[in-house]
């Protein structure tokens, strides 16, 4: 969310909104990784704030209008306002209203990700996805970081391919196992140059070869 200053600020205020974070993490599905990230601070514009007390007090039909007026906020507003309600919930019973003792106490990475496992909603991607940001970005100390996988997107299967490290038909496990062979103390590192590799220049169609910092070393390059 580079462009929304205020956005960047909500989302990146671990000590004062942890549950901004979790909650984007979580409707980060089936649009794009900008627009999903956007949903909590545009819920908070129409909110007035975005406290954890305001947010209980949020029914499952107050949640739906909020995603859905004036205009829908995510491509499945009604699958995502279950998953955002119930992500409140959650947070609310589970964790005393503070999301960030999902992380608290330097636990072991396998742990965090189990922990965003037990959100509705969340699968092996984003609860990787998740975990890995936590200790890739915001570096918050986890005992270990070896169970922080890669999130095997598209676009990094079609990375992994293209330089050799997979067959093009690799399945999700398949890639996920490659990237912990490769570097098991964290193989979740991985995830982030290759998103962006793929996002940016190594495209299914139009490869922009010329740009990429792996050309060099990848076998599919064109150009």
């Amino acid at each position: 969310v580079q462009q929304r200053p205020a956005a960047d600020a909500l989302l990146n205020d671990l000590a004062g909104h942890p549950h901004a974070f979790v909650l984007a993490c979580l409707m980060d599905r089936q649009i794009k990784a900008e627009k999903a990230w956007l949903i909590p601070y545009e819920i908070s514009q129409q909110l007035g704030g975005f406290s954890m007390e305001t947010l209980r007090k949020l029914s499952m039909a107050d949640v739906t209008r909020l995603m859905s007026q004036p205009k829908p906020l995510h491509r499945y507003v009604d699958v995502m306002g279950v998953v955002f309600h119930a992500a409140i919930q959650r947070i609310g019973n589970q964790y005393t209203n503070d999301a960030a003792r999902i992380w608290a106490g330097n636990p072991p990475s396998a742990e965090v990700v189990y922990r965003f496992l037990e959100f509705d909603g969340a699968g092996q991607k984003i609860a990787s996805m998740a975990a890995n940001i936590l200790a890739r970005d915001f570096k918050i100390p986890f005992s270990d970081c070896s169970a922080i996988d890669i999130s095997a997107d598209v676009h990094i299967r079609r990375v992994f391919w293209r330089l050799g490290l997979c067959s093009p038909d690799a399945s999700v496990e398949q890639v996920v196992y490659k990237a912990k062979a490769l570097y098991p103390k964290f193989p979740g590192l991985m995830d982030l140059p290759c998103w962006e590799i793929g996002r940016s220049w190594c495209k299914a169609r139009g490869q922009e070869c010329s740009q990429c910092y792996m050309k060099d070393l990848c076998p599919a390059a064109v150009g």
